[in-house]
C-alpha cells in the first residue's frame, strides 16, 4: 500500500481536439505548485495521480494542488492491488467506528470479477459485521467510503473530496496587467480573471513619501498571496508622486482621481506592451465609489491605444467581494490601515460623472509625455515565484 493524491480537473474534458494542450498546461501548473517537494505525477484516464512523496507531507501537497486553477477536486487515497481482501483492509483503516456510512465504488476496470454493486455490498456487509455500531445510510451518510478500481490492476480507496479552485489552467487565456492596490477589490479581481486561465502581471502605484513603506509592503504581501494561485507573479512598482503633484498644482481639485486614473491606465498599457500582455484588469465595481461610474470608466478607457479593460467585479456588490477576499486569504491583509496613492490629495468632492471633453481640456495643462517617462524610468519589479 502507498499513499497517493488524486487530482481531478474541471472544464478541460470539454475542449475536444484542444484537450491535449489544456492538459499539458495544467500538468505544468501542478508541477510548479509542487516545486521543492519530491514527487511524481502520472496521468491515468481523466485524472492525475501524484505519488513518490514523503507521506507526512500528503496534506500539504493536497492543499497546494487544490489551489491550482483547473482543479475540480483532490483526494488523499491509499493505492493497493485490486484484490477484495486488500480493498477491505484498506477500507477498515479509514472507516468510522460508529455512525452512518455507505460504500461507493467506481469500476473503471470492467474485467474485475465483481461489479460496483457487488463490491459495495460485500465490503459494506463485512464492515457492518465487524463494527455493529455502524449503520448504512445511502442517502445522507455521515461518511462515504470510496473505492476506485483502475484498469492497471490497482484500486484507490479514500473518504474525502477536497474542493479545488476550479476554472481553467493559468496560461491558456493570454496575459493581463492587473492594477493592484492595497484595497480589498483588486486582489479578488486578479484571482477571478486568473481563474479563467489568464497569466497576470501586476502594477502598483505608490506616492512615497506621502505614503509610507508599510503601504508598499502590504501590497507585496497581497501579491505573494495572489501568486500562490497564479503560479508566480511579477509586480511592477511605479511612483506617481510627481504626477499627483503636477495635477494638484495645475488642475481642478475635483479632477484629481479622474486624471490620476488616466495616467495609471497609460502606464499599465506601456508596461503591458513591453511584457507581452494583451489587456488591463481592474477591481472596479460599477457605482461603488465616485471614480467607478460609467463616465469615470469611459474617461479611463479613452487614453488606451489598443488594450481592452477587463473588470471581473463590475457587477459585484461589496459584500460579495469581501466574502471572496476572505475565501482566498487576502482580506486580513487588505484591511490593514496603510493608505495607498489614491488617498493622497483626495478632493472633498471628486467628480462622479466627468465630462470627457473637460477632462481632456484640463489635461492639456500637463506635460503628459514627460510625466509618463519620468514615472516609467523609476519602475521597479518584484518577482514572486
Amino acid at each position: 500500500m502507498q499513499k497517493v493524491i488524486i487530482v481531478r480537473y474541471c472544464e478541460i474534458h470539454l475542449k475536444g481536439k484542444n484537450r491535449g494542450y489544456f492538459e499539458k498546461v495544467f500538468l505544468e501548473n501542478l508541477e510548479k505548485a509542487l516545486s521543492g517537494i519530491r514527487h511524481e505525477i502520472h496521468r491515468p484516464s481523466g485524472r492525475y495521480l501524484v505519488d513518490g512523496f514523503d507521506e507526512a507531507r500528503a496534506d500539504e501537497i493536497a492543499a497546494r494542488l487544490a489551489k491550482v486553477f483547473g482543479t475540480h477536486s483532490v483526494s488523499v487515497a491509499q493505492q493497493i492491488p485490486a484484490d477484495m481482501e486488500e480493498i477491505y483492509r484498506s477500507v477498515v483503516r479509514i472507516a468510522p467506528e460508529s455512525g452512518t456510512f455507505k460504500v461507493q465504488t467506481n469500476r473503471a476496470d470492467k474485467h474485475f470479477p465483481l461489479d460496483s454493486m457487488q463490491i459495495n455490498a460485500q465490503i459494506g456487509g463485512r464492515l457492518l459485521a465487524e463494527r455493529p455500531q455502524l449503520r448504512v445510510d445511502v442517502r445522507e451518510p455521515q461518511k462515504t467510503l470510496y473505492i476506485d478500481i483502475r484498469e492497471n490492476g490497482t484500486a484507490l480507496v479514500f473518504s474525502d473530496y477536497i474542493k479545488g479552485a476550479g476554472g481553467m489552467p493559468v496560461g491558456t487565456s493570454g496575459k493581463g496587467m492587473l492594477l493592484l492596490s492595497g484595497g480589498i477589490d483588486s486582489p479578488v479581481a486578479g484571482y477571478m480573471i486568473a481563474k479563467r486561465g489568464m497569466v497576470l502581471e501586476a502594477v502598483h502605484f505608490h506616492s512615497y513619501p506621502y505614503t509610507n513603506m508599510q503601504a508598499r509592503e502590504k501590497v507585496e504581501n497581497l501579491a505573494e498571496i495572489l501568486s500562490r494561485y497564479t503560479g508566480g507573479l511579477h509586480l511592477h512598482v511605479v511612483s506617481v508622486t510627481r504626477i499627483q503633484e503636477e495635477i494638484h498644482k495645475h488642475c481642478p481639485d475635483e479632477m484629481m482621481i479622474t486624471l490620476l486614473r488616466r495616467f495609471m491606465m497609460r502606464i499599465a498599457e506601456r508596461i503591458g506592451k513591453r511584457v507581452g500582455a494583451q489587456c488591463i484588469v481592474t477591481g472596479e465595481s460599477l457605482g461603488q465609489v465616485a471614480s467607478q461610474t460609467i463616465e469615470g470608466m469611459t474617461s479611463s478607457n479613452a487614453v488606451l491605444e489598443s488594450f481592452p479593460v477587463l473588470r471581473p467585479l463590475v457587477g459585484f456588490d461589496k459584500t460579495e467581494i469581501i466574502e471572496r477576499a476572505r475565501q482566498i486569504g487576502t482580506y486580513e491583509t487588505s484591511v490593514q490601515p496603510y493608505e495607498d496613492c489614491c488617498t493622497v490629495f483626495l478632493p472633498k468632492h471628486p467628480l462622479i460623472r466627468p465630462d470627457l471633453a473637460k477632462v481632456r481640456l484640463a489635461e492639456e495643462k500637463l506635460d503628459v509625455a514627460a510625466l509618463l517617462e519620468d514615472a516609467l524610468a523609476q519602475e521597479e519589479t518584484v518577482v514572486f515565484k
